[in-house]
């Protein structure tokens, strides 16, 4: 063989053997995403946050892996559990979807993942700003989803919960205050304080209902979101300017709730339902 052949051929098989590696590399990956899969099943998150790293390592282009690694870590969070290691776990879990979005910005399990750790963050954080601020974070990963996935009601749904959530606290505290009964019906008396709410939560308040509204476009029978129309429909009575339509919008508000109850009753009513052994069947003792 002349020194160019060998060249050639030696080049040939260079490339050949890096080939083969890579190829034994890429099967390694799937045999460890594999074994943190089952570790994940099997609710042994630290045995599969090991798995998912070493496929990570051996094939750092498969996404999949890097989402299993973030659902391991976020698996592990305990919301409002105030320690350096569940810190971790959620720092990690933010920073590998955040990863997995770098790929793929339109990853909705990555966005969703993040939305819903945001929410869970701030349902644990004991200052009232604090939660605030989370709750903006949060919604704003909705805002993403929806926007990438027009049809997750979910993300709607969500940002009309944390509407709500935002405003609940500031009108107990204001009620509370000012001596009101939780029975007792608006709307608020005082009309500086319920000045200062509606100027504060009105476009947040309506941002909540449009948002659970669209949710309903997308699910006509999607009970938790009539659920939720019931209360900020209710609350934001309170800042009706006079007792008549205080009166009308507790009205659409009653009508929510009633329609929530019939939904829930139609959806039990079609479970298929279990044949039991009846008395007359039993074994005798």
């Amino acid at each position: 063989m002349n020194r160019k052949a060998l060249i050639v051929f030696t080049a040939a098989a260079t490339l050949l053997l890096a080939g083969m590696s890579t190829g034994c590399k890429k099967l390694q990956a799937r045999d460890n995403l594999n074994k943190g899969v089952q570790a994940f099943k099997n609710a042994k998150y630290a045995d599969a946050v090991e798995f998912f790293n070493r496929a990570i390592e051996l094939d750092p282009t498969y996404p999949t892996s890097r989402l299993y690694l973030a659902t391991a870590y976020m698996s592990q969070y305990i919301p409002g559990a105030d320690s350096p290691e569940n810190r971790n776990y959620a720092q990690k879990a933010e920073e590998n979807f955040k990863l997995v979005l770098e790929g793929n910005q339109k990853d909705t399990t990555a966005l969703k993942s993040l939305a819903s750790l945001a929410y869970q963050q701030a349902n644990g954080m004991a200052s009232t700003e604090d939660k605030l601020k989370q709750l903006d974070v949060a919604a704003e990963w909705y805002r993403k989803l929806s926007s990438v996935d027009p049809n997750e009601k979910e993300a709607f749904y969500s940002l009309g919960v944390i509407a709500w959530a935002k405003f609940y606290p500031a009108w107990m505290s204001a009620r509370t205050k000012l001596g009101m009964k939780p029975e007792e019906a608006g709307p608020i008396k005082d009309k500086k304080v319920k000045q200062e709410l509606s100027d504060k939560y009105e476009a947040i308040i309506a941002d909540g209902i449009k948002s659970l509204e669209k949710a309903l476009e997308i699910d006509k029978e999607y009970d938790d979101a009539m659920a939720y129309l019931n209360l900020l429909h209710r609350e934001h009575a309170d800042l009706a300017a006079t007792e008549a339509e205080c009166k009308a919008e507790t009205e659409v508000a009653n009508q929510w709730i009633s329609k929530a109850l019939e939904t829930r009753k139609i959806k039990a009513e079609r479970q298929p339902k279990t044949q039991g052994i009846t008395s007359e069947e039993a074994p005798a003792k």
